[in-house]
């Protein structure tokens, strides 16, 4: 098993044995002027160190109490937002987001006559943004947060005059400074440690969610009321749920009917699929999941810094708001998980392959998630891109996609897999995820 402290070296040692090669040779602005003319641009530094700031960064939420998979996915939206923002003024075909997203305006511009060292910005603002977001994590984590900021501020500063160096990094600092306090107004501050809120009462009725385990306060009952990136998800992108019935003859029962006739047959590669998929607790989640996938497909196309800050928000963002898509839908339609259903219709003693996560059932949050990851991605790379997901290599063989889409309902259907969503479930889910992706992608990052 890799431990904590194993990981921490290894990223710390690894890096510091790759050679360098990063650099070859007051108001809100939404389309600032590129600094490309003084400034060596984005796309001049290689991809090394925003990869190894995303796994660190995916460590964190895998080893930090309350980082849920929406909490998680809020994380790594803000995240990537910084990253972007503090490079696309070395991006010259590339717009600023600030003031095309909801709330989110007045980040800090670089001086066009002067000269900076983007990677190093981007670097201060991924080391800004993990301490101000991971506050509760471990002491040992911390000091992780920063000998990474330590080992690339000094890596990245080589051939960068003094005022450049402490330009960029200020410059990183300030942006993900002034991100982090507008993040605190939408809604998700600190939801960490906010998992289950005493307050919040489950209402009644037939057909609602009913705890299946211990956990009788369900997560977050109050994320899909946040705020989103794009104006346009704020709009309800779900379908409405089947009609909920316990006849026997009702298109309900027959959802319910197929969840209980895949589980009594589940072949082995399903049992894989469903276990594989699972991102449960202790894990990076789905939304760092994604993140993975998006992370090994930079590095096997060894993207520089400019395609990596664009894919990344693109995927960070997209995913922040499909998460509060799923989640306004889970408590808005409050229904019992497929579990619930079978044993008091069906089969008394069944239960799911897969345990019951603490939270309503519509709409499933892998299969929104999956869908607007797949949207992002297919958007970039191509519908035809062929992928090898290494994610929970050695504990499980790495699974091979011929394209996105394939990756995308195999994490869909890992649930009904499990047992733990009805099939309608992820496939509404998913179509919502394509659509909250879309709305992203209709921001102006080109100019």
């Amino acid at each position: 098993m890799v431990t904590k402290n194993t990981y921490i070296g290894v990223l710390l040692i690894s890096t510091s044995l790759l050679i360098f090669s990063c650099k070859k040779t007051k108001e809100d602005v939404v389309n600032p002027q590129p600094v490309a003319a003084i400034s060596a641009p984005a796309s001049s530094y290689d991809n090394e160190m925003p990869t190894n700031w995303l796994k660190l960064h995916l460590f964190l939420i895998k080893d930090t109490p309350g980082y849920a998979p929406p909490v998680a996915a809020r994380s790594l939206a803000y995240a990537s937002l910084a990253l972007y923002e503090s490079v696309v003024s070395g991006m010259p075909q590339n717009m600023s987001l600030s003031g095309q997203l909801n709330g989110i305006s007045g980040l800090p511009q670089p001086d066009s006559t002067l000269e900076y060292n983007w990677a190093l910005a981007a670097s201060t603002s991924q080391y800004t943004i993990l301490r101000e977001f991971f506050k509760t994590t471990s002491d040992k984590n911390q000091v992780a947060i920063d000998s990474v900021r330590k080992f690339y501020e000094a890596k990245l500063k080589v051939g960068s005059s003094d005022p450049t160096i402490e330009r960029s990094i200020r410059l990183g600092s300030e942006i993900a400074l002034k991100i982090f306090e507008i993040s605190k107004k939408d809604g998700g501050q600190d939801g960490q440690v906010a998992n289950f809120p005493a307050n919040y009462v489950s209402p009644g009725g037939i057909g609602s969610w009913k705890p299946t385990g211990s956990q009788v306060i369900p997560l977050l009952p109050y994320w899909g009321s946040n705020k989103t990136m794009a104006s346009e998800n704020l709009k309800n992108n779900l379908e409405t749920p089947l009609t909920f019935s316990f006849e026997k003859n009702s298109a309900f029962f027959a959802e319910a009917k197929n969840v209980y006739f895949v589980s009594q047959n589940l072949t082995s590669e399903q049992k894989q699929i469903a276990l594989y998929f699972a991102d449960g607790g202790g894990t990076i989640t789905p939304p760092g999941h994604h993140f993975n996938i998006a992370n090994i497909i930079v590095k096997k196309e060894k993207a520089t810094l400019d395609k990596v800050a664009e894919v990344f928000v693109k995927v960070g963002l997209s995913l922040n708001d499909a998460f509060i898509s799923a989640w306004r839908g889970k408590y808005e339609y409050n229904l019992m998980r497929p579990s619930t259903y079978i044993t008091q219709s069906i089969a008394k003693t069944w239960s799911p392959f897969l345990t019951n996560p603490p939270f309503p059932e519509y709409a499933s949050g892998h299969s929104t998630a999956a869908g607007a990851t797949v949207e992002v991605l297919e958007s970039i790379f191509g519908k035809t891109y062929a992928f090898e997901d290494n994610t929970y290599s050695p504990q499980y063989p790495n699974r091979k996609f011929d394209n996105f889409e394939a990756y995308g309902q195999e994490t869909s259907l890992s649930r009904v897999y499990g047992g733990i969503h009805y099939r309608f479930s992820c496939d509404n889910g998913y179509a919502c995820g394509r659509k909250v992706a879309k709305n992203i992608l209709n921001l102006k990052f080109k100019k």
